[in-house]
C-alpha cells in the first residue's frame, strides 16, 4: 500500500471540497477501498474519512417511506424493524452479501460506490480499461465466468458486484447526493450505476465532489417480495446470478410485478419490459418464459459464462412460479 494523507473533514461541505481535489478519495467502512489500495489498484494521495458526519440515521419518512443514512451499516439496514417487516426484500439482499463483519462496517453509500471484482481490474499485470483506460479487456478473450452477459461493451464486460442495489433497484428506490456548496440531488436507484459503453471506468453518475448522503425507499408496496442468489457456493460468494422480485397477485392475475437482476450486467438490471408484460396475466409456465425470452433476447456470452443465460432463464421462472404459487 502506497502511503497517504488522513483527512477528517469538519463538515459536508469541506468533505465535498475535499473529495474534489484530484487524487482524494472519501472513505466511510472501507472494506471494498481498502483493499483495492492493498493492490495497488487505487491508489489516492488522500482519504477522506466520513464518519464524524452523521449520516447515519434511519427514519421514517412523511410519506410513509424510509429514509436509510449513507453511513447507516449493513447490519444495521438489515435489523431494522421497518426494513424486515416493509421492505423485507432489502433485509434478505444484504443478508446475502459478505460476512457479519464485513456488514458490521459496510456502508449505505460505501455499498453503492463499490467497485467490480473482475479478476482483470484487481491484477494491475493484466488489461482493464476500467483501471486503466485504452489497455483493453483481458476478460473478453480470458476467464470470464463471472462477467456479463447484458449491456456489455467490446471495452469491459464487468459486473457489478453488490446485492444491496439489486433490491434497490427492484424497491424503486432514489439516492440522494449532496453537491457543490449546499446543493443536493435526487437520482433513481436505477438510473445510478452506469453501463460501461466507451467509459468503463466510469462506475455511477457520481462527479467530482459529489457524496451521496442518504437513500430513500418508497411507501412500501402489497405483494410478496423475494431476492434469490444463485452462487458458486452458499457462504460469501459473488451472484452468478440473482433475482429482486415483488409480485401482487389480485384475482388469479399478476396485479404488480417489479423485476431486477444482479450478476447479469455491469450495473443492477431492471428491464422496464418486463412488468407490462406480465401485468393482468394469468401466472404460468409459458407466461414465465416469454418473460424470460424478453429479458435475455440481446445476452450474450463470452465463453466462460455462457452457462449465465440459460440460468437466468431458471431463476426467473423460479422466482415468479415462487412469489405467484404456481408449481412448475
Amino acid at each position: 500500500m502506497r502511503p497517504f494523507d488522513y483527512i477528517r473533514p469538519d463538515s459536508l461541505t469541506h468533505a465535498g471540497q475535499l473529495v474534489d481535489e484530484t487524487g482524494h478519495r472519501a472513505i466511510a467502512g472501507g472494506t471494498n477501498l481498502i483493499d483495492l489500495m492493498k493492490l495497488q489498484v487505487e491508489t489516492p494521495n488522500a482519504l477522506i474519512d466520513l464518519n464524524q458526519l452523521g449520516m447515519r440515521e434511519i427514519a421514517e419518512l412523511d410519506d410513509g417511506g424510509l429514509r436509510i443514512g449513507a453511513l447507516a451499516t449493513n447490519s444495521e439496514t438489515a435489523a431494522h424493524m421497518r426494513v424486515r417487516s416493509d421492505y423485507p426484500l432489502l433485509a434478505r439482499a444484504i443478508l446475502a452479501g459478505a460476512t457479519q463483519q464485513l456488514r458490521n462496517k459496510a456502508t449505505t453509500g460505501g455499498n453503492l460506490c463499490q467497485r467490480t471484482r473482475c479478476y482483470y481490474f484487481t491484477n494491475p499485470d493484466q488489461p482493464c480499461n476500467k483501471r486503466e483506460p485504452g489497455s483493453g479487456c483481458g476478460a473478453i478473450e480470458g476467464v470470464a465466468r463471472l462477467h456479463a452477459v447484458l449491456g456489455t461493451s467490446p471495452h469491459c464486460i464487468a459486473t457489478y458486484p453488490g446485492d444491496m442495489a439489486v433490491a434497490l433497484s427492484a424497491l424503486d428506490a432514489s439516492v440522494e447526493i449532496a453537491c457543490e456548496g449546499e446543493r443536493t440531488r435526487t437520482v433513481p436507484a436505477r438510473d445510478f450505476h452506469c453501463l460501461p459503453g466507451e467509459t468503463p471506468w466510469q462506475d455511477n453518475v457520481l462527479e467530482p465532489g459529489e457524496i451521496i448522503t442518504a437513500v430513500t425507499l418508497p411507501p412500501p408496496v402489497r405483494g410478496t417480495q423475494l431476492y434469490r442468489k444463485v452462487r458458486e457456493r452458499s457462504s460469501y460468494a459473488f451472484a452468478l446470478v440473482s433475482v429482486a422480485a415483488i409480485v401482487e397477485m389480485k384475482n388469479g392475475r399478476i396485479a404488480r410485478a417489479e423485476l431486477a437482476f444482479g450478476g447479469l450486467a455491469h450495473k443492477p438490471w431492471h428491464d422496464p419490459r418486463l412488468s407490462p408484460l406480465l401485468l393482468g396475466k394469468e401466472p404460468g409456465r409459458a407466461l414465465f418464459e416469454e418473460a424470460a425470452d424478453l429479458l435475455l433476447e440481446d445476452a450474450r456470452g463470452f465463453g466462460e459464462n455462457d452457462f449465465k443465460i440459460p440460468l437466468a432463464r431458471r431463476t426467473l421462472c423460479a422466482v415468479l412460479a415462487e412469489a405467484t404459487g404456481v408449481e412448475l
